[in-house]
């Protein structure tokens, strides 16, 4: 029977223990100890009961309990630090208030379409989630005034279960946010706060509060009972259904957030986009101030893009949501006649190429509506200038204005209990939470100190893999008796290898499989064996990624291996946490360069677990050869099969030559002293490097203080720089076919090297003036092909002009011996521009 009302209830707790409630519903227990210690005491069986989730676990226990605890002395005065240690968390000055800069930035409203901040809120896939989780509690940690968008899904994403062949079964069980560590939003006469979005037809939404640390997250849901069924069904599942249904969760994240910060009383002045999911919040704020502040579709076009900031993670182009004219046209005609616009017009801001048949590109219009985008690795930002350049299509590719900003992972939350334990008795108080590190520290830890801390974690992996391995076991329909077997897998002295990650083919989660025999060798070795732990989820249409689960899982059962080899089901953020603070190598087999950063070795290294990965994403620029071991070379290949043998091949021999034997290598006792210089040199050189609050410090500096202080300055006196801007960038796009390099000399006799050379160019400049252009001259080695290889760029100087036409002369040093060589280039130039290459326009000599 279905409800005709429903409403929330909450636990009932005596007046002095309602602090409970209150440290339950900030997500800052998710990553500290000492709160999760005092929810432990509250009842530990209703913790584990309610699966880590606090609000559910105050649901369960009894009155007699609550009774017990007010009596309990030791407990109610932990209780009391806990609470005044969150207080003073949430008050005190951080990195953030301690800049010279503070108060720069009123908020960063941070979207993303998915966050992976506990288990307890299960509304992200895997990486990206995690990582826009990890970027909250960064934020949170540092101070940084940042609010964050996203969306409340009903299901969330899918539980993971084998079946009896080991093909992947999605199961979406409801998700109740009654229950959850949320706050529902409501007015001032106490109703859900809501918002209202075109879907053709009328879509509310209301909002939920997740508090992570000082960040608030506002989540967005669609199932309110004004809806109609379909609307209603917006926010069920995360990535769920078709292109459509992507489509209209996208208008709501995008266009409702926008309004759900408005509607919250939330005021920023940088927009970051977490992908191009949330691209279209750029639209809803160029309506916006067409409509309120009275400027044109170009003008408020230049005022959104100050503000904007733009990551794309995707490495292939494949990767992105792209969506046919018709439907993007069903969606908003009505939008675009709002703002004035044609639909073509509107819909041109996210078409690669002028063609009205053109798909519309989340991606192209990320990097159109944002003066600052990057990449998540410097590889990464290589390879997506190589992937957007025809966007702009006259500029070298390596200076395609698309920067990088390496990801990294929230050190408290992915720091293992033994771990900390070593490295808190050498850091210096809250070290974790502060980012005050000091990571050289660690060549003092006594080795048989670390490595006892390192057979602690892998004794808890062990004893988990035996739990969960039981647990599926008895789920597949084994009897108590037959399961048995499961106690004794793993063993807690052996080598393990990790590898937890999202089942994509180009991941290559079954590469230790390509040669089963010598596989087995390495785990039935008499003297030197390995066991290896797996887990990941395959998108839910992704069936190539879950061919290659049951690959593992049939390898896994073979009764020769299976103490050695085990595929742990239902991959998140539990048995991530686990994974890569127990195991001694981290396994990492993508395809170079398709991997945008990983952050799964991140946190393995911070748990003094080794990297063993393809120099791919993160590690490509980390590796430094005494920090772990890399697999192959970066030789590219065009035959997959065959590059798959050959990294096989090379993954093999690293283990048999290099990684098992220097693990096992113990001459002077049970301590491996190789492999903890190894350990210590990958803490060492990695541990300041993969943290969170390192990334978001370079957001910080490199793009939000930049972003807000160009959308400040755009939004001076009424828009007036915004429109002579526009106006700017309309003019010179239309005169520069005119511009023109008409010569250029300079002597190219032999020079000594470091001898200085002038060089003079005559430049058309048509209807533009010497203000508008700025002419460069171009100075370095040239290589084989004649190129310059990574010239040096100076300004020349404007001499005489007349009718159009400008001399202009500049200098330099030749500075390298063997060929060199210059050239001569022009740009737009404008004292608001974010970037000489913004507007993709270079004349050439």
């Amino acid at each position: 029977m279905k409800a005709l009302r429903s409403f929330a209830v909450r636990a009932a707790l005596p007046e002095p223990l309602q602090v409970l409630e209150t440290l339950a519903l900030n997500l800052r227990w998710s990553w500290d100890t000492r709160t999760i210690d005092l929810f432990r005491w509250v009842d530990g069986e209703a913790w584990e009961q309610a699966g880590h989730d606090p609000m559910r676990m105050l649901g369960l226990v009894s009155k007699e309990r609550y009774e017990e605890l007010l009596e309990d002395g030791p407990f109610m005065s932990f209780l009391a630090s806990v609470a005044e240690d969150l207080d003073r968390y949430l008050e005190e000055p951080r990195w953030y208030q301690a800049r010279e800069s503070n108060g720069s930035i009123t908020a960063i409203a941070y979207f993303s379409p998915e966050f992976g901040v506990s288990e307890a809120i299960p509304i992200y896939s895997g990486g990206l989630g995690v990582l826009a989780g990890d970027h909250l509690k960064a934020a949170s940690d540092l101070g940084v005034p940042l609010v964050a968008v996203g969306l409340l899904y009903r299901e969330g994403y899918f539980r993971q279960h084998l079946n009896a062949d080991g093909w992947q079964q999605e199961r979406y069980p409801a998700l109740d946010p009654h229950a959850m560590p949320l706050t529902l939003l409501r007015d001032p006469n106490g109703e859900p706060l809501q918002i209202d979005v075109d879907l053709g037809i009328n879509c509310a939404a209301q909002i939920w509060l997740a508090q992570v640390g000082r960040v608030p997250l506002l989540l967005l849901d669609c199932d309110v009972e004004a809806n109609a069924p379909e609307e209603r069904a917006v926010t069920n599942r995360l990535y769920g259904g078709g292109s459509e249904h992507r489509l209209r969760q996208e208008i709501v994240l995008g266009i409702g957030g926008v309004r759900a910060l408005d509607a919250a009383g939330y005021t920023a002045d940088v927009f970051h986009s977490n992908e191009g999911h949330a691209g279209f919040m750029g639209l809803e704020r160029i309506r916006r101030l067409m409509a309120q502040d009275g400027l044109s579709f170009p003008e408020a076009v230049e005022a959104v893009r100050a503000g904007t900031v733009f990551t794309t993670h995707t490495p292939v182009p494949a990767g992105i949501d792209v969506y046919e004219p018709e439907l993007m046209e069903r969606y908003f005609k009505n939008f675009a006649a709002e703002c004035g616009l044609t639909f073509e017009e509107l819909v041109a801001v996210g078409q690669a190429e002028e063609d009205p048949e053109a798909g519309f590109n989340m991606a192209v219009m990320g990097f159109r509506l944002a003066s600052r985008s990057n990449g998540v690795s410097k590889l990464h930002g290589h390879v997506s200038r190589a992937i957007f350049a025809p966007l702009w299509a006259a500029v070298p590719q390596d200076e395609v204005p698309i920067g990088s900003i390496t990801n990294g992972v929230h050190l408290p939350t992915w720091l293992g209990t033994e771990m900390a334990e070593v490295l808190d008795r050498r850091f210096p108080p809250e070290w974790a939470e502060s980012g005050s590190g000091r990571w050289d520290r660690v060549q003092q830890i006594p080795d048989a100190e670390l490595w006892r801390a390192r057979e602690r974690a892998r004794e808890r992996l062990v004893y988990f893999v035996r739990a969960r391995m039981r647990e599926q076991l008895l789920a597949h329909g084994v009897s108590e008796s037959e399961a048995s077997w499961a106690d004794d897998v793993f063993d807690p002295g052996l080598l393990t290898i990790g590898f937890a990650r999202r089942f994509a083919p180009y991941k290559r989660g079954t590469l230790l499989l390509t040669d089963i025999e010598r596989l087995k060798r390495l785990l039935l070795s008499g003297d030197r064996p390995i066991q290896v732990v797996l887990a990941g989820k395959a998108h839910p249409l992704d069936d190539p990624g879950k061919e290659l689960i049951r690959q593992l899982v049939h390898f896994a059962a073979d009764p020769e291996v299976r103490g050695r080899f085990a595929f742990i089901e239902d991959y998140d953020i539990e048995v991530a946490r686990v994974l890569t603070a127990g195991a001694d190598v981290w396994l990492n087999t993508p395809r170079r360069p398709m991997e945008a950063s990983g952050t799964s070795g991140m946190k393995a290294a911070l748990n003094g677990v080794i990297n063993v990965s393809i120099l791919d994403g993160w590690w490509d620029e980390s590796y430094d050869g005494q920090n772990g071991w890399t697999i192959g070379t970066v030789d590219t290949f065009t035959d997959f099969a065959h590059q798959d043998q050959v990294e096989a091949s090379a993954l093999y021999d690293l283990l048999e030559r290099d990684v098992v034997p220097r693990f096992y290598d113990r001459p002077e006792g049970p301590v491996p002293r190789r492999w903890i210089e190894r350990m210590k040199s990958s803490i060492e050189t990695l541990g300041p490097f993969v943290t969170a609050d390192r990334m978001v410090r370079d957001y910080v500096t490199e793009l939000y203080e930049p972003a807000a202080a160009q959308g400040r300055s755009l939004a001076a006196n009424g828009f007036k720089p915004t429109r002579e801007l526009a106006a700017w960038k309309e003019r010179v796009r239309s005169a520069w076919s005119e511009v023109k390099v008409l010569g250029v000399e300079g002597a190219i006799a032999p020079a000594e090297m470091g001898e200085s050379r002038t060089v003079s160019a005559t430049i058309r400049t048509g209807e533009l003036s010497p203000e508008d252009i700025l002419v460069q001259l171009a100075h370095g080695a040239v290589g084989a092909n004649g190129e310059l290889t990574n010239p040096s760029l100076g300004e020349m100087k404007v001499g005489h002009c007349a009718d159009g036409t400008c001399t202009y002369e500049g200098t330099f040093d030749a500075t390298k011996p063997g060929l060199y060589g210059f050239a001569v280039r022009v740009l737009p130039a404008h004292s608001a521009l974010e970037n000489a290459m913004a507007l993709g326009l270079v004349a050439w000599a």
